[in-house]
């Protein structure tokens, strides 16, 4: 069974920054992982995910402010945020997922709240 913990979250003044972090428990090296939002009101959205070699995508809204990395010695998958929007505010999850031969396996973690306001 994958654990994830997210950490990271919090509130911060447009423009500003942030980094998100998501550990892992076991080892998930061959697991793909992302990051979604949820904002009040709106389907979760896939934000940007990472492959076993380090393909990265990113949704078009975040495109060139945000970027996704994975250290698997450590089981972690980060999201640095930069130039951060009010629209960013959402509830930030974290996924772990692999295909099986009996279909797809996904883990979530908690989630942690991003507040872009002034």
């Amino acid at each position: 069974q994958v654990q994830l913990v997210e950490s990271g979250g919090g509130l911060v003044q447009p423009g500003g920054s942030l980094r998100l972090s998501c550990a892992a428990s076991g080892s998930i090296a061959r697991y793909v992982r992302a990051w979604y939002r949820q904002a009040p009101g709106k389907e979760r959205e896939l934000v940007a995910r990472i492959t076993t070699g380090g393909t990265t995508s990113y949704a078009d809204s975040v495109k060139g402010r945000f970027t996704i990395s994975r250290d698997n010695a450590k089981n972690t998958v980060y999201l640095q945020m930069n130039s951060l929007e009010p629209e960013d505010t959402a509830v930030y999850y974290c996924n772990a997922n692999v295909l099986t031969i009996t279909g797809r396996n996904d883990y979530w973690g908690q989630g942690t709240q991003v507040t872009v306001s002034s």
